[in-house]
């Protein structure tokens, strides 16, 4: 198989610039419509909150596993060649999001929309590919910001949008403006050459294969984990082959030429240590985002606010401001005093926002100020740990090892969310569709125990880098 011959790069314009912005911020809208609707969905699906959190994770582990081989693809056969077919993806599950009648479907339908999250990655190799370092930058930072400001406007209009017309136009309208976006690019951005040989090697299709098996039995063991305590058989075989799809991962890694995940790293202190704690900082804080708009909706005996679709992206909508401030403010302070104060800064703001929360969640504002300090904690902490794990390994290792975090970000987040609505679909009387407070209690005390346990491996940390 031969190579192509590379020829300079077209220089592109504010246009080209322009459409990818615009396909950052419709791909941020349709990315955030589920969160503040999701108690809509559930009475509308007939949804149990463990589901509904099962629901709410898809589109993320689904691009988790997207992304990685989409910045290879891209690599190797041209960014815009590959964002334009995964935006054709992500424009079906839109489609079937909107037509879903019934949660498997709609279910398919977010698998699909997952490809979105290969959107960014593959839109900065077409900027780094067009444009001179400096003015990358400038738009790297301005596309980041709009797919930033789009999840904001997804937050706010996707309940007024579902409650006005109906659940199906909140997944439509922000689909058919990727569509729109998708053809500005094709049509405005020059084709960029491949920078590799096409043959297909280096890309971990077993890995890819049995990381996937492994995320959705262990999503399925958990929404599936209030009813499967009477069926110990069906447990035990969900359990063992969760046990086979990670264990020939595991396998498969440790022999792959270029695995998907390089297991090995996990060897370096610096790096197990940046894993555990964004696990755990990422399940408590996912344990957060699923409880709060489940309380915030519920209409209970003394607790709950009854809340609509509308209202619930008003009360998220400060909590979104704060996690876009948390990654500068995370890299000032990093810059200061060091990784580890920032790290222990936001893990002790969040233990203190979800023990407050579990004694103190009976007024709209102590929902919303929680949310807030959740949301700067986790974006101090998962930023800071990013960059110290980035400077902590050797430069042509800086690619596996912050992978490997921000892996493990998923798995943690898609963890909490699980657990959360394993908890609540425990906690809901028989006959009920509202779960009882005390199950919102336990979630956040447990969410809040886990994650202080955590403060044990940051005292073990190096301080990291100060300005």
């Amino acid at each position: 198989m031969t190579t192509t011959s590379l020829a300079p790069p077209l220089r592109i314009g504010g246009a080209a610039v322009g459409a990818l912005g615009a396909l950052a911020v419709a791909t941020g809208a349709l990315e955030s419509v589920v969160t503040p609707t999701l108690p809509l969905l559930q009475r509308e699906l007939g949804m149990t909150p463990a589901e509904g959190a099962l629901l709410s994770v898809t589109l993320l582990v689904t691009g988790a596993l997207v992304t990685p081989v989409a910045g290879k693809l891209g690599d190797r056969y041209g960014g815009k060649q590959v964002l334009v077919r995964l935006m054709a993806v992500v424009c079906a599950g839109g489609l079937v999001s909107a037509v879903a009648p019934s949660l498997p479907v709609l279910l398919l339908g977010q698998v699909l929309q997952g490809a979105m999250v290969g959107a960014l990655p593959l839109s900065f190799i077409l900027v780094r590919e067009h444009l001179p370092a400096g003015e990358a930058k400038v738009a790297i930072g301005v596309v980041s910001g709009l797919f930033v400001a789009g999840g904001m406007a997804g937050t706010v209009a996707a309940g007024p949008v579902a409650e006005g017309l109906s659940r199906h136009w909140m997944f439509a309208l922000p689909t058919i403006a990727v569509t729109g976006a998708t053809l500005l690019v094709n049509r405005l951005m020059p084709q960029d050459p491949p920078g590799r040989s096409a043959d297909g090697a280096g890309t971990d299709w077993p890995g890819l294969l049995l990381l996937s098996g492994s995320l959705v039995t262990l999503m399925v063991v958990l929404a599936m984990a209030p009813g499967l305590g009477s069926q110990p058989l069906a447990l035990g075989a969900l359990l063992v082959l969760l046990g086979v799809f990670v264990t020939g991962w595991a396998a498969v890694e440790r022999r792959a030429a270029a695995p998907m995940v390089d297991l090995r790293m996990l060897a370096r202190p610096e790096v197990w240590k940046a894993c555990v704690l964004t696990f755990v900082v990422c399940a408590g804080t996912a344990m957060a985002v699923h409880l709060i708009p489940q309380l915030l909706a519920a209409s209970g005996d003394g607790y709950g606010f009854g809340a609509g679709a509308t209202e619930i992206g008003f009360f998220l909508l400060p909590g979104a401001v704060a996690a876009s401030l948390a990654g500068p403010l995370s890299g000032l302070g990093a810059r200061r005093l060091g990784s580890r104060a920032v790290v222990a800064t936001g893990i002790a703001l969040m233990v203190t926002a979800l023990f407050a929360l579990s004694a103190a969640h009976f007024e709209v504002w102590h929902l919303v100020v929680g949310k807030v300090m959740i949301s700067l904690a986790n974006g101090l902490c998962v930023t800071a740990l990013v960059a110290a794990t980035a400077t902590s390994v050797d430069r042509r290792d800086t690619g596996i090892a912050t992978g490997l975090v921000l892996v493990t970000r998923v798995v943690g987040f898609a963890v909490g969310v699980q657990v959360s609505g394993a908890v609540l679909t425990a906690g809901t009387p028989a006959g009920s569709d509202v779960p009882a407070e005390p199950a919102f209690v336990t979630g956040f005390v447990t969410a809040a125990a886990v994650t202080a346990l955590s403060l044990l491996v940051v005292r073990t940390m190096a301080k990291g880098a100060k300005a």
